[in-house]
């Protein structure tokens, strides 16, 4: 995650309500439930000091018309005396219940925590005729946000089923039929080149009928097909023909996939930081990390899944000031935290 994003909320003046809301199961009485928990953390913020113009903010953002999106999806929300300064539908409280907190810098750790482990997701559910793209954000354990799905139908007339029979006429109606699906997969790839643009995603999931799925693989550009993964679930949807356990088997295949995403993630940023602790460009520990930060080298901080670092928040807002991105890491290191270098940085002679 690059902390440039959040880099005007540690900017901006404090003190900081910050709130964690975790997903619950949807309920008819989601505007009661939501509610009392809200009213909950509201006194805490009260009790805290808080401004009361930080308050009516959060209050406006928690208690919407759509109440049961907030008790379904989760929410992490900052506001201060301007007002609100973040909203995102993502349960970032790993099941530790809902939580709220007023200082400075905002208490952002586990929600930087949650986006380094999540996954952005353009999933395309596809036969030879059409397809559904979904836009989704995984984690390894559930869908943190998901877009309206999109519909895309190829622009062939011919179908694109082929005969049995071996005849010259059947050969013919065969080739029309190929010529047809690869028309089709032409404009389905057209579209998710056009999706993959505007929503940027880490990986391109493609779905459904075997034969759809390998033929849009093999027509999808380089830049694309580089991030590609195929699914081997999915049939039918396209075409609305697919049953409850169709989508339970996709969406059981899509949570193994962020897993093996994040997992290949943390591998790789713990191998990328020992090699560059070998190299002398990586340090570990608060101290050590805000002496580089000092001299502007840090570029990636590491963060500990299960574990926050010691003065987590000052630290995430120093390394925000750089332009540093955050990630996690797979391996025990000092107060929990270290951080990859932009270079070679002389730490030991800043007191």
């Amino acid at each position: 995650m690059q902390l440039s994003e959040i880099r005007g909320i540690y900017e901006a003046e404090g003190p900081f309500a910050t709130v964690y809301l975790q997903a619950q199961p949807a309920s008819a009485e989601a505007e009661h439930e939501v509610r009392l928990r809200w009213d909950s953390l509201r006194g805490q913020l009260e009790d805290a000091g808080a401004h009361d113009e930080a308050i009516e903010a959060l209050d406006d953002a928690i208690m919407t018309e759509n109440i049961t999106a907030v008790q379904t999806e989760g929410r992490v929300l900052v506001a201060n005396r301007d007002g609100l300064l973040l909203e995102r539908d993502f349960d970032s409280t790993r099941d530790s219940g809902d939580y709220a907190i007023l200082g400075e810098p905002a208490a952002l750790g586990d929600y930087i925590r949650q986006r380094a482990r999540s996954v952005r997701a353009l999933v395309v559910i596809t036969d030879q005729e059409k397809a559904v793209l979904r836009r989704e954000v995984f984690t390894s354990e559930e869908v943190l946000a998901a877009a309206p799905e999109t519909q895309v139908e190829g622009s062939a007339t011919e179908s694109v089923n082929k005969p049995r029979e071996g005849a010259e006429h059947h050969r013919r109606m065969q080739q029309r039929a190929e010529e047809a699906a690869a028309l089709n997969i032409r404009d389905i790839t057209e579209r998710v080149s056009k999706a993959a643009s505007a929503w940027n995603p880490d990986v391109v999931v493609v779905a459904g009928e075997v034969q759809g799925r390998k033929l849009l693989l093999d027509e999808l550009p380089n830049d694309l097909q580089s991030i590609a993964r195929e699914v081997e679930a999915g049939g039918g949807i396209p075409s609305d023909s697919a049953d409850e356990g169709v989508e339970n088997s996709l969406y059981e295949s899509l949570g193994r996939m962020a897993r093996e995403i994040t997992l290949e993630r943390a591998r790789e940023v713990t191998e990328r930081y020992k090699e560059n602790k070998g190299n002398g460009q990586a340090v570990e520990g608060y101290d050590e990390i805000m002496k580089a930060v000092q001299l502007g080298a840090v570029d990636t901080i590491l963060l500990r899944y299960d574990a926050p670092a010691e003065n987590e928040d000052t630290l995430l807002a120093a390394a925000a000031s750089v332009d540093a991105s955050a990630a996690l890491v797979g391996a025990s290191v000092t107060d929990n935290v270290a951080a990859i270098l932009r270079y070679q940085a002389p730490t030991d002679q800043i007191d």
